[in-house]
């Protein structure tokens, strides 16, 4: 069972010359189709913020306690219920907070998603909504979250691309 309680404070925060280093996943998963086969299309899964019906993907302080995966990991439980594989790197980016007149320093992973909760930490202030990849790219308010879901979307179909070539190129033989 997960702790069901989402860490608050700035105490254990880090900082890089100055910016705040903040840890965000993008979640997805592949559709279930109508006979309860997994499908090739993508979902993935965005968050209403806090204060407001603005969409993103879960993202927040890395601490000195974890490692940047682990930092990831929660911050997805805790945002958005869901628990998962974290997957390698998409990115690092330098982003103006739109609350603080500072810049900030984020990265950004893909989760894989394996478990989808009921109840979370923050079930009560935000909301979850699982789109396609041009759905979410249009409704998430960050420029650099949307960099690195372009980012997701082209190593995921590449992936895709390559195993069915491979496939294909085991049946002509």
């Amino acid at each position: 069972m997960a702790c069901l309680v989402a860490r608050t404070g700035r105490e254990l925060q880090r900082y890089n010359m100055g910016r705040r280093q903040v840890v965000g996943c993008i979640p997805y998963r592949y559709k279930n189709g109508i006979d309860g086969t997994v499908s090739n299309e993508l979902e993935f899964l965005v968050i209403t913020s806090q204060k407001g019906n603005a969409f993103m993907f879960p993202k927040g302080g890395w601490e000195l306690d974890e490692s940047v995966e682990e930092a990831a990991s929660r911050e997805s439980l805790e945002e958005a219920g869901v628990i998962g594989n974290v997957e390698c790197q998409l990115g690092q980016w330098n982003f103006m907070s739109k609350r603080h007149d500072t810049y900030y320093e984020g990265y950004m992973f893909p989760l894989f998603v394996k478990e989808e909760l009921d109840l979370w930490p923050e079930k009560n202030v935000r909301q979850r909504i699982w789109m396609t990849a041009a759905k979410a790219r249009e409704a998430c308010q960050h420029w650099w979250m949307k960099e690195a879901l372009d980012i997701l979307v082209d190593r995921l179909t590449s992936a895709q691309k390559q195993k069915e070539e491979e496939v294909s190129a085991c049946s002509l033989s």
